[in-house]
């Protein structure tokens, strides 16, 4: 969602009383001075200085806040002491305010994963019956989802069941459950009083539609909007921004993570990046579509045993843990030996299948849906593997692990999947699914 935002101008509605309820997965996480909005509401005819805000600051921990910088009031908020740096975890986080409450602390509340927040580095409560910088109503105090006043930053990540409630202060479990095995979900049959202001959109897709009938719909203002695979009930993986040192840095991550890129600069030194989830057992298939195989073909896309042995100095196909199919010269090479010569090389705009088979301890690498060299055996099924690419220089791999796009693209046609969990581009193979929280529960 980076760089994309929705807007609404909505009535005047109950400023004293509300709740905000959302999922959120981050992709970005703290960038210097700059905060990550996921709710704001700006006065924009005093230059966004009486606001209510919704945001992850410059340093990952979650505020809300009702700002007042100019004019009589406070700045009253909470900002946890917790940070949010989990990338590969989706969030429930809820937010209500009741200014009519008598005693001051239960005029903010904010719940993580159904549980109520206490611990804050900032816990400013407003006075009685204060009248917030919500739902204050007109052109000049439109709504804004992912980005701030000015559009000059960004929420960089995913959302889904996003609520705003006018006039009732609800707590997580109106709109969560825990499932039998103790883990937070969404609640499916979420029974609330929305109230003059109150939506309910980006339901299970990227619908801005408002779905709580009243017909409170969003715009979306700038960039594009994307649908994905990826929910709080199906994480997938992707690949991971901060497993960089020492052999990561200088890789660039965009796309929601899926999209990694080695600058020009690197020094003929190898760069790679692994995926957020590895499997020790299952037979899994992942796509990457090749963004530019840059200098040299020195180009690499496999899978890597226990997160190890890499170094800025050897290649995927060189260390005794990676298995990388090379695209210079199409064979198959782990630990500097050529385990395969007979599969073609390829370039920019391919696509290479994997699949893993961590039950057999089989590789099979696919160049644009077709099978290419011998089938790699012998893998140690008793390890954790993860997908991985590296490179040398001015490279990039857009990774499809299932959400059906190649960075911002969506896959041509669909091909067949028996699991139903995850889109690719071609047939995935018989047994194998998609790398994700269900395809390892299966």
């Amino acid at each position: 969602m980076a760089s994309t935002y929705l807007t609404r101008t909505e009535s005047s509605g109950n400023r004293k009383t509300g709740t905000l309820s959302f999922w959120v997965k981050r992709n970005g996480l703290g960038n210097g001075s700059l905060n990550q909005y996921v709710y704001s509401n700006w006065n924009v005819s005093v230059g966004g200085y009486l606001s209510g805000l919704v945001q992850f600051s410059s340093a990952d921990s979650f505020e809300f806040s009702n700002y007042q910088e100019s004019g009589t009031g406070t700045h009253t908020n909470l900002l946890t002491n917790k940070v949010f740096r989990d990338i590969s975890a989706w969030y429930h986080i809820v937010v209500n305010w009741d200014t009519t409450q008598a005693t001051s602390s239960d005029r903010y509340k904010m719940y993580i994963n159904g549980v109520q927040e206490t611990s804050f580095q900032q816990a400013n409560y407003p006075s009685l019956n204060e009248d917030l910088y919500f739902n204050i109503g007109g052109a000049s105090n439109p709504v804004v989802i992912g980005s701030n006043y000015g559009n000059s930053t960004y929420f960089d990540g995913s959302m889904s069941h996003y609520h705003f409630i006018d006039g009732t202060a609800y707590d997580a479990s109106a709109f969560g459950e825990y499932d039998a095995n103790g883990v937070w979900k969404i609640k499916t049959d979420v029974s609330v009083t929305y109230g003059t202001n109150g939506f309910f959109i980006l339901k299970d897709g990227n619908s801005v539609t408002d779905q709580s009938g009243n017909g409170n719909n969003f715009t979306v203002a700038g960039g594009t909007l994307t649908n994905t695979e990826d929910s709080p009930s199906n994480v997938f993986a992707t690949l991971n921004p901060l497993d960089t040192n020492p052999y990561g840095t200088e890789v660039s991550y965009s796309n929601g993570n899926l999209t990694t890129t080695v600058g020009a600069g690197n020094n003929w030194t190898n760069r790679y990046s692994f995926s957020t989830l590895a499997a020790s057992q299952g037979k899994w298939y992942v796509e990457c579509k090749v963004g530019n195989v840059g200098t040299a073909n020195q180009f690499y896309v496999g899978v890597i045993k226990n997160r190890q042995t890499a170094t800025i100095n050897t290649s995927l196909g060189g260390i005794a843990n990676g298995y990388g199919y090379y695209a210079n010269s199409g064979n198959i090479i782990n630990n500097g030996t050529d385990l395969s010569t007979s599969g073609a090389s390829y370039t920019t705009g391919d696509i290479i299948g994997i699949a893993l088979d961590l039950d057999n301890g089989t590789l099979d690498f696919y160049k644009n849906g077709t099978a290419q060299g011998d089938q790699v055996t012998g893998l140690d099924t008793t390890a954790d593997w993860q997908f991985s690419g590296n490179a040398y220089q001015d490279a990039t791999w857009n990774w499809n692990f299932g959400n059906g796009y190649f960075g911002t693209t969506a896959v041509a046609s669909a091909g067949t999947n028996a699991s139903g969990i995850g889109i690719f581009e071609f047939d995935v193979p018989n047994g194998y699914t998609a790398l994700s929280t269900k395809g390892l529960n299966l």
